[in-house]
């Protein structure tokens, strides 16, 4: 859902500017795979290649081929290796993502009780997820009745995300909130407390498309979905494309036009989309 909400904003800023998309990727979100496409489309001569990586080391050598044949190479909600790159379209600081997690968490507990928390990610190699991790264990501090007792890999697998949160739900006697990183680690998530019979008490909060969370939010389950707005993300991520690919986006540009969304900040080797949603 995550990736299709994403497509939508991506097929409109191409159809504004007149160039063909070709917009794919592994439905198991496998990182091989990735790497294989990005080889065929290099193959192919296309001008841009935008990707967002699984694992970053295991797509670089693809990238770095791709960088020598000419293709310019832009990398978009999660990061790559900056030598495999030319630019990274990035839709909110890590430090925004990770402090609104946490800030949601505590106000959903609503509670200043002794609390475990525990966050579930996709790859324990996901560069994006690990500098989201990272923030969260930085502003964890501000809350000192939350405990962050382990981070957990679900593989982009929404019954894997089921599982493991019922295993920690086991583990853990005063778990009491569960961080989903992942569009579909969080309704996994949820489902698991809610067969669980624990609603209410272990909340779950994270990051997925508000429409694929509302079932749980409606029943009580979930009470905080953050996001950014991922149209806007994927309609920005071509417009950079364009101006990459047409030589301007250069660096100490500082802004770029980028159609209904007026200037974007251009900061070091990044596209700034900006802004944090709670839904």
């Amino acid at each position: 859902p995550y990736f299709t909400s994403c497509a939508r904003g991506a097929e409109q800023a191409a159809k504004e500017l007149g160039i063909r998309l070709i917009y794919d990727g592994p439905t198991d979100g496998s990182p091989e795979k990735q790497a294989s496409m990005i080889e065929q489309w290099t193959l192919q001569g296309v001008s841009v290649i935008a990707v967002s990586p699984n694992d970053p080391e295991v797509l670089a050598p693809a990238l770095r081929k791709a960088r020598r044949a000419g293709v310019k190479v832009l990398t978009w909600d999660a990061d790559g290796l900056e030598d495999s790159r030319d630019w990274f379209v990035n839709q909110a600081t890590s430090k925004d993502i990770g402090y609104a997690l946490v800030d949601a968490m505590a106000k959903d507990i609503d509670g200043k009780e002794k609390a475990d928390v525990a966050v579930l990610t996709a790859r324990l190699t996901a560069a994006n997820q690990n500098a989201w991790i990272e923030a969260i264990k930085e502003r964890l501090p501000a809350y000192p009745w939350l405990t962050l007792v382990t981070v957990k890999p679900t593989e982009e697998d929404q019954k894997l995300a089921f599982t493991v949160s019922k295993d920690l739900m086991k583990a853990y006697p005063d778990l009491r909130g569960i961080f989903a990183i992942t569009s579909a680690a969080f309704p996994g998530a949820a489902e698991a407390v809610e067969q669980a019979g624990r609603k209410g008490l272990v909340q779950v909060t994270g990051l997925a498309t508000p429409d694929g969370m509302r079932e749980y939010v409606h029943r009580g389950t979930v009470k905080s979905v953050v996001l950014w707005n991922t149209v806007d993300l994927g309609y920005l991520v071509v417009y950079a494309s364009e101006a990459a690919a047409r030589g301007k986006l250069m660096p100490g540009a500082g802004s770029i036009p980028s159609g209904r969304l007026g200037e974007k900040k251009v900061a070091g080797s990044q596209v700034l989309l900006g802004g944090i949603l709670v839904f």
